[in-house]
């Protein structure tokens, strides 16, 4: 099933990288959950999964894409302007939410989100609500991008570290040019070398620490290897740990 959205807002991070805000009458969703978009292409549908950036309540959906050349759908959606329309799922999906995080003497005391390009969105969703700030002392960001004009929402990141200036700190990761106060490692090197820790001030222990990591399926592999090799383990819900992870592909 899908039902008809309009797009309100685009907002151009640099050529590829881009946001559409969308009018849609969808469910309530769980912030770290996505929708599918999509549009028929010669009599066939080409839908695509895309994680919410806005938080639960808005009257509005957001998701943050790039548009990948040959790509089938999202060079598409990157030419829709105020307007426009496309076809949406009614209903968030996924289970990549704080809820399935661990509660009591299992939950510690900081959440790290690990994330890549555009799989920062469910982490935006999520920081925009008061769960991780009620539920953790301390909230750490790691946002990994090759370049610095790929980092998207670093306005609502800075109104973040306003509102909680000592209980959230962001750490960006850019790989091929230098940024100041950013490191220039891959996530799961800087993990392994303790670089991304000596950053944040904060050692990552399974008695303190939860991490959430969404990805390419390369970084998530090597990060969740080096923190198996700091004595975590993966959050399932027969057997509650510290790493939880959603593939973006």
């Amino acid at each position: 099933m899908w039902i008809n959205g309009t797009v309100i807002k685009r907002i151009d991070w640099n050529d590829k990288l881009f946001s559409l805000r969308i009018k849609a009458d969808i469910a309530p969703f769980i912030a770290g959950q996505f929708i599918k978009l999509s549009q028929m292409r010669n009599d066939k549908r080409v839908a695509r999964a895309y994680s919410l950036v806005n938080p639960p309540g808005s009257d509005y959906v957001e998701v943050l894409a790039v548009a990948v050349e040959d790509g089938q759908l999202s060079p598409d959606l990157q030419s829709l302007n105020p307007g426009d329309t496309i076809e949406i799922t009614p209903k968030a999906t996924g289970f990549m939410t704080l809820d399935e995080i661990p509660r009591g003497a299992l939950q510690g005391k900081h959440m790290w989100f690990l994330s890549t390009g555009t799989a920062v969105g469910p982490f935006i969703s999520m920081l925009t609500t008061k769960e991780p700030w009620e539920r953790f002392e301390k909230v750490v960001l790691v946002y990994g991008v090759r370049l610095a004009e790929d980092l998207a929402y670093l306005d609502t990141i800075e109104q973040l570290q306003q509102k909680h200036p000592h209980q959230f700190i962001f750490i960006p990761v850019v790989t091929r040019e230098a940024l100041p106060n950013a490191l220039s490692c891959r996530i799961p090197d800087g993990l392994s070398s303790g670089l991304i820790e000596q950053k944040a001030g904060l050692v990552i222990s399974a008695d303190d620490s939860q991490v959430m990591i969404c990805g390419n399926p390369g970084m998530i592999s090597d990060a969740q290897n080096a923190l198996i090799d700091k004595g975590l383990t993966k959050n399932l819900r027969r057997a509650p740990g510290q790493i939880t992870v959603e593939k973006y592909w």
